[in-house]
């Protein structure tokens, strides 16, 4: 496996608290709705953390980001008044070489909630951008959002991430859990009811990278550190509004989707699996993805800067264009029908640079009212 088959994203309330609207440079309505009601409003700023990452409760928001992006500061923070602090502690945002990588968080790229008081955190467990998990460090850690304390943490040994793996996100459903690895193709499930894990759909068209959808960005395609065109392997997913269908698929796309009630029986087998994807939609290669209550899909389209919607009858507009919107990764959705838009810019970062960062500080959380009434 090359390293440049690697990666993600490549791989108290700042919402109720200092925000301010920002007027939109460019905008792309769906549809003949009024321009005026399509603003950004800038939620937090950082000048030493790259969030890549956002979760938001009625009153707090929540933001992250990887190690390897070169951010000063906590991997997981919650937002008071738009300063970061970490998050549930200090000691949890304490790694270096040497320490419990099962204790700490070591390399963090998403963030979810699961709407039953638990914030979830993805820790690929690489402290290096394409190296291998540390021992215990590839995991799925539950913070009870009532104590601010860690209840829980489900580690990946060897055998389900693997060497050059890159846990990427995660969806819940029930009692199961869904993760992508963008380093090694899959998709990662877990049983959290029992603890058992599984991996499945490994190395198949749908979950790996091709090289003939490369990633452009501002007009030119990314390179990874090696020079050669950036793949990332299984990425972006989502659960359909009913639970029954797990949308993925690669960075670059396209989408695959799966019926869950595969994935969930553990006796099902690989080769069965397989021949249950079915193709879902053709995508351009997006940074993150958010899936609405009524099954409206959400995404940044990397090449242009812009947010777009997928309906369910597969019908894409754009909502904004906007060059403040480059790179936007991993989207949430508010109780008040708001998405928030974490701006990382990782394509700038230094190690796609030569060592030289490109980003344009400051690193910046948006937030959109979304278009239409707020699904019940």
């Amino acid at each position: 496996m090359q390293r440049r088959d690697f990666i993600k994203g490549i791989a108290g309330s700042a919402i109720r608290g200092a925000t301010r609207t920002l007027s939109p440079r460019v905008i792309l309505l769906c549809g003949s709705a009024a321009a005026a009601d399509v603003k950004l409003t800038l939620v937090a700023q950082s000048r030493s953390i790259i969030w890549n990452a956002v979760a938001a409760t009625d009153d707090q928001v929540y933001v992250a980001g990887p190690r390897w992006t070169g951010s000063k500061g906590p991997a997981v923070a919650r937002l008071d008044r738009g300063t970061p602090v970490a998050y549930p502690n200090t000691a949890w945002n304490a790694w270096h070489e040497g320490a419990d990588a099962t204790k700490t968080f070591v390399d963090v790229n998403a963030l979810r909630l699961d709407r039953k008081g638990s914030l979830w955190v993805v820790d690929t467990g690489s402290p290096q951008f394409g190296g291998n998990p540390l021992p215990g460090g590839a995991k799925l850690v539950q913070i009870n959002l009532a104590t601010d304390g860690v209840t829980r943490v489900i580690t990946f040994n060897s055998e389900i991430a693997l060497s050059g793996s890159y846990v990427d996100d995660v969806r819940f459903h029930g009692n199961f859990a869904y993760l992508t690895d963008a380093g090694r193709p899959g998709i990662i499930i877990v049983n959290l009811a029992t603890g058992a894990v599984r991996r499945a759909l490994e190395n198949i068209p749908a979950t790996t990278a091709q090289n003939n959808r490369p990633i452009v960005v501002d007009g030119s395609i990314l390179l990874g550190p090696d020079g050669n065109p950036l793949r990332v392997h299984a990425d972006p997913m989502e659960v359909s509004p009913d639970g029954e269908w797990l949308y993925f698929g690669t960075l670059e796309g396209p989408w695959s989707q799966i019926a869950t009630k595969w994935l969930d029986d553990f006796t099902t087998s690989p080769d069965t699996l397989v021949a249950k994807v079915e193709p879902w939609a053709d995508l351009p290669p997006v940074g993150g993805t958010v899936m609405d209550a009524n099954g409206d899909l959400y995404f940044s389209d990397l090449a242009i800067n812009a947010l777009k919607r997928r309906t369910p009858d597969g019908q894409v507009t754009t909502i904004l264009r906007d060059p403040r919107l480059h790179w936007v990764d991993a989207p949430t959705i508010d109780n008040e029908h708001r998405i928030l838009l974490p701006v990382p810019q990782l394509d700038r970062v230094a190690i796609f640079h030569g060592g030289k960062s490109q980003v344009q500080w400051p690193i910046s959380l948006y937030r959109l009212a979304l278009p239409g009434p707020s699904p019940q």
